[in-house]
């Protein structure tokens, strides 16, 4: 099967045409008629990016950007977090995806079918085996206007049918075909095409760019009517034609004064400026990128813009022009094509690098609320620093050795016990348990009243959510504890 669909794609000519009758054809996507303009077939879809510039600008600009993007093969993390996956650099799947074929790599590959899919919303795979092997070998993007779906009643597809340059059909079962599609809503089995949508506008910007050409050609004049007074013989129209012509066509020719013998000039002419080209070629333009959800600046278009809106429009097509194509080709791969591995290919998953350009003022902020973050939780003292980290998305650090202490002159020994039991130690302590006194506070917890705790962990375990002293007593006679730890302040440390 795959030397027989290798051959119908490589081995035969490449001229003739592909209407030939196939079993099914959706009415969505009907192969067959012209080739450009009024043609709604998938094959006159793709002869317009070469014939309208603005579709062909879009079209490179978005198929070159998905196809440099790099991609990865990651183990799954129990976690289900991306960050925790690891990374997988050989496999046989890897190998595939990096070299689908031995004429062309990954970017090639990626940047034809993508071609194919923004213009006619549909892009085809055809996965190539020896006879006997079930591992896919080869890869290769086809047309779309060469592949036919074969419905199914009860299984909903039977398989497809793909023609050959030279009108051979050949069957392909469901494991050999892989489709990326924008759903259409009226066939569940083909893509549609935002070049549908636009076809009168394609064809307004042929037309004017005709127009324009013929009006430079035909003496740089839109034409007119030569009024003789009788009728005239074959011979003398010829020879009056044949005059005019020599005398008054060709852009060189432009505007010199016109002699008629025997006749009358009757100008029917509609200047350029009363067809407004400029304006007409403009508004298709804007038409075709609003098809594509496709801003000026995307194309190239720069008017009035200064570094931080530069960055802004890469960012912007990035997130909403690039990423949606490559996640369609991320669910191909990893719902479609990993599964012909096998058990091998068990927990994998493709992935991308993501196409987003960094923005400095972004990162930092980021960088500095994580930091706070981090910091925060740190001076709880309830959890472990490398938890923090990774709870707030920073990377592992390791711990400096602490400094060395600059010798301290040395002092009596009344002076060191006097520093060990006041004014160092009790700086030291952050928090102070405060109790409400009255006649009706117990015992404990006036015995507790001012004690200091170092840090909020000690001073909860006493005062579970920072009051509520544990060994009052006042609840044994129906009475709430009323104490509470607060955090000393600077100033009272001071005093």
């Amino acid at each position: 099967m795959a030397r027989t669909l290798l051959g119908a794609l490589f081995n035969r000519t490449a001229t003739a045409t592909a209407n030939v009758p196939v079993p099914f054809t959706s009415r969505s996507q009907s192969y067959s008629g012209g080739l450009f303009g009024s043609s709604r077939t998938a094959e006159g879809q793709m002869r317009a990016m070469s014939s309208v510039g603005t579709l062909f600008a879009i079209v490179d600009r978005t198929s070159n950007a998905t196809a440099l993007v790099d991609w990865k093969l990651y183990r799954k993390a129990k976690s289900g977090r991306d960050e925790d996956r690891q990374e997988v650099t050989s496999h046989a799947a890897l190998d595939l995806w990096n070299r689908p074929n031995k004429f062309m790599p990954r970017q090639e590959f990626v940047e034809a079918q993508q071609q194919h899919f923004d213009l006619t919303g549909e892009a085809w795979w055809i996965i190539a085996r020896r006879p006997g092997v079930k591992l896919p070998l080869e890869m290769w993007p086809v047309r779309p206007d060469r592949m036919t779906p074969v419905p199914d009643r009860d299984a909903f597809l039977k398989g497809y049918i793909y023609t050959s340059p030279d009108g051979e059909q050949i069957p392909l079962e469901l494991d050999e075909v892989i489709q990326l599609r924008r759903p259409n809503p009226l066939d569940p089995y083909r893509g549609l095409s935002p070049v549908l949508s636009i076809l009168p506008d394609l064809d307004t910007s042929r037309y004017a760019a005709e127009w324009s050409r013929a009006f430079f050609i035909n003496s740089a004049q839109p034409g007119g009517i030569i009024e003789v007074p009788q009728a005239l013989s074959d011979t003398e129209f010829d020879e009056l034609r044949d005059r005019w012509n020599d005398q008054h066509k060709g852009v060189g020719n432009a505007h010199r004064v016109a002699i008629l013998e025997h006749g009358k000039w009757v100008d029917r002419t509609i200047s350029q400026r009363d067809m407004q080209f400029v304006e007409l070629r403009g508004a298709t333009a804007d038409r075709v990128r609003e098809a594509y959800g496709i801003s000026k600046t995307a194309i190239g278009d720069f008017e009035d813009i200064n570094r931080a809106s530069a960055l802004a429009a890469k960012a912007w097509f990035a997130e909403q022009q690039t990423v949606p194509r490559l996640e369609r080709i991320k669910a191909a791969l990893n719902f479609e094509l990993l599964p012909m591995f096998g058990a091998t290919a068990q927990g994998l998953e493709f992935d991308y690098e993501p196409p987003t350009p960094p923005d400095p003022e972004i990162e930092a902020t980021q960088l500095t609320a994580r930091a706070n973050a981090a910091k925060a939780l740190g001076d709880t003292g309830l959890w472990d620093p490398d938890d923090i980290l990774s709870a707030v998305g920073l990377p592992e650090m390791r711990r400096a050795a602490a400094p060395a202490a600059p010798a301290a002159p040395v002092a009596s020994w009344q002076e060191t016990v006097a520093g060990l039991l006041g004014e160092d130690i009790e700086a030291a302590m952050r928090w102070e348990a405060v109790a409400h006194l009255d006649d009706n506070t117990c015992q404990p917890c006036m015995d507790n009243d001012g004690q200091l705790y170092r840090n909020r962990a000690a001073a909860y375990k006493d005062y579970p959510d920072g009051k509520g002293y544990i060994h009052c007593v006042g609840a044994e006679y129906g009475n709430a504890c009323r104490c509470k730890v607060v955090k000393r302040r600077k100033a009272k440390d001071e005093e």
